[in-house]
């Protein structure tokens, strides 16, 4: 994933809304929904909504945390009698976006505990 419209914003008023807007229409095919969750066992793509947390430059790369809020369900079996229901749950993560100051190409690693997993786009 490019994120172009960030990287010319870092620095200005206006950054924190553009990378939420860019980060916001990603999904969990690129941000690392998935391997976030607490609660459920499907992360849903609808509705995230992105803060700033922090960010620092550096000469070749810009870094951003960013906490995520977004949805998942907890998954059955469809079954006609199956006694699981499928409710929304809030889910939460932080992630460390690293956007290289070249060409705008993010990369995106879940902070857990100390420990990332990286999801590049």
């Amino acid at each position: 994933m490019i994120l172009s419209r960030s990287l010319k914003a870092f620095g200005s008023e206006g950054f924190a809304q553009v990378l939420k807007e860019e980060v916001s229409g990603l999904g969990s095919g690129v941000l690392p929904l998935q391997q976030g969750l607490r609660t459920g066992s499907n992360s849903l793509d609808g509705g995230l909504e992105i803060m700033v947390l922090r960010s620092k430059e550096a000469p070749a790369i810009l870094r951003v945390r960013i906490g995520i809020f977004y949805q998942s369900i907890v998954a059955g079996c469809a079954c006609a009698d199956d006694p699981t229901p499928v409710n929304e749950n809030t889910e939460y993560c932080e992630v460390d976006v690293e956007i290289d100051r070249r060409d705008g190409r993010a990369r995106f690693n879940l902070v857990d505990d100390g420990s990332s997993e990286n999801s590049e786009a």
